[in-house]
């Protein structure tokens, strides 16, 4: 892989991996000179800002993504303090994300909003604005601050990215962040879709043509023989499927074919057409893996953030095979 090339590519650490592994993947992911190592907040596994401290301090050099926090699960001025002594204990390597969090969970918790795409917007707005300084007067639908301002904002303003999908948040995220997380599932056609959708918002706020991040998680799998490679990540991806289909099913034009498998009982996670792994997912010999990631920053991803099948220091293992053929 040209060192140019590497220099686009990050890992997950995926919440199936106990939490005690964090500080060992972290200074592995480093030493094999990996650009981004991102970790998660889902319920109920490991606490994203922990983990993302963590992370930062037994390493040196490794940019650490915190994809995502619910926008719901804390109060936003909390948050912006949380980022805040993060950006400012290690400058220009942290980079925080915000989602809407799981419909099912955040009922579960009983923070689900009246409004999602209020909540996330409000919540991204006002995060930025206190991690710049400001003092912050905010009363919208969500969010509710009186004359808040943090007392150690960071000199180095980390860019703030939303995880989204849907159109309206992808459009949301173009308004009121830097940049956007797209999560597993993305094919080309699903990236030059959202970037779209992205540059309608970033216009509707009169900030065409600002700088806006976009990073891609993508589910991976290496071998020598590529159909095994298929093989292994086809289970991860007809789980997705398996919940209907989306505005990735869309982007990539299989809603009706998806559709005609579930009608006859498909096991997705058995059946899906290789084809379609292919373009959503990150596999192949590792030639294969390294032109599939060029196709995506050549598309106008500036991260692409593996996500291996396999845990623990088995899937930086498998990553070294396409960086360091």
């Amino acid at each position: 892989m040209p060192n140019t090339l590497k220099s686009h590519v990050g890992v997950m650490f995926r919440r199936e991996n106990p939490p005690e592994l964090l500080p060992q993947f972290a200074r592995h992911a480093e030493f094999l000179r990996l650009n981004e190592l991102w970790v998660v907040e889902d319920c109920f596994y490991a606490s994203g800002i922990a983990s993302a401290a963590v992370a930062l301090a037994c390493t040196d050099r490794i940019h650490v993504g915190l994809g995502i926090v619910p926008a719901v699960a804390r109060n936003p001025a909390f948050t912006a303090m949380e980022f805040a002594t993060l950006a400012r204990i290690y400058p220009k390597r942290f980079i925080p994300g915000i989602g809407h969090g799981v419909t099912e969970w955040m009922q579960q918790i009983g923070a689900f909003p009246k409004s999602q795409l209020a909540a996330i917007s409000e919540t991204a707005e006002v995060v930025r604005r206190l991690l710049a300084g400001e003092n912050v007067t905010f009363h919208g639908e969500h969010v509710h601050l009186d004359n808040v301002k943090l007392e150690f904002p960071p000199a180095h303003v980390p860019p703030v990215l939303l995880g989204v999908r849907s159109v309206k948040s992808l459009m949301a995220s173009g308004r009121s962040a830097d940049g956007t997380l797209l999560a597993e599932q993305a094919s080309l056609a699903y990236v030059r879709w959202a970037q779209a959708q992205i540059a309608q918002g970033q216009a509707a706020a009169g900030r065409a043509g600002a700088p806006h991040v976009l990073k891609v998680y993508m589910y991976f799998a290496v071998d020598t023989d590529g159909a095994a490679a298929v093989a292994r990540v086809r289970p991860l991806l007809g789980d997705w499927l398996s919940y209907g289909n989306n505005a990735y099913t869309a982007a990539l034009g299989i809603d009706a074919e998806l559709d005609a498998l579930r009608a006859r009982g498909a096991d997705l996670k058995q059946e899906l057409p290789e084809a379609w792994v292919r373009e959503m997912s990150i596999v192949g010999t590792p030639a294969e893996c390294a032109a599939s990631i060029q196709r995506l920053l050549d598309a106008g991803a500036e991260q692409v953030i593996l996500v291996p099948e396999l845990l623990g220091r088995a899937g930086l293992d498998a990553i070294e095979q396409v960086i360091h053929p």
